[in-house]
């Protein structure tokens, strides 16, 4: 049996899909985890891959075959807490950094291709975690203290069709 209702959803379904066509309309899609935003954390600019779903945040790198040098995932929790991150399915070898919710470095630790141990944040406070090429933090001089740029997440949630607000940004 169909619903009565299927047919005024079908036109509506079509008069939206039509409008679709256009590049403007291409232009204001919503981005996805696979966009790449700029953001600086301290002095550096790194193209960042936004996690925020749950999928996103359970999948991250996992899977992944390369990675560029300035090129990392972002993921970003709702409220702070204690964080923890390990290796399914990822072979890249990466370095993590976890930040507080005001967008504070507070810790980096490596990680290990394939390696199932979690890696435990110390602070209890972490909002913020990025994934970067292992020893990239080191190469570029980032180090606890360094300030992620939280206008530039919450412009990337934006982006993205999220709302910042989720995560305490503006």
């Amino acid at each position: 049996m169909i619903s009565r209702r299927l047919p005024p959803l079908l036109a509506l379904f079509a008069l939206l899909t039509a409008c679709g066509g256009s590049e403007a309309a291409k232009d204001a899609a919503p981005k996805t985890v696979d966009d790449r935003f700029p953001v600086r954390i301290g002095e550096r600019t790194v193209q960042m891959q936004v996690a925020a779903l749950p999928a996103e945040l359970q999948k991250g790198l996992m899977f992944r075959k390369t990675m560029g040098e300035d090129q990392g995932m972002l993921f970003v929790f709702t409220t702070p807490q204690p964080q923890g991150f390990y290796m399914r399915n990822t072979t890249l070898p990466l370095d993590i950094g976890y930040f507080g919710p005001d967008g504070e470095l507070k810790e980096i630790y490596p990680m290990y291709p394939l390696d199932e141990r979690t890696v435990k944040s110390r602070s209890r406070q972490i909002q913020f975690c990025l994934e970067m090429n292992q020893g990239w933090y080191a190469r570029n001089g980032v180090q606890p203290g360094a300030r992620l740029d939280l206008k530039a997440v919450a412009a990337a949630l934006k982006a993205r069709g999220l709302k910042p607000e989720a995560a305490g940004l503006k």
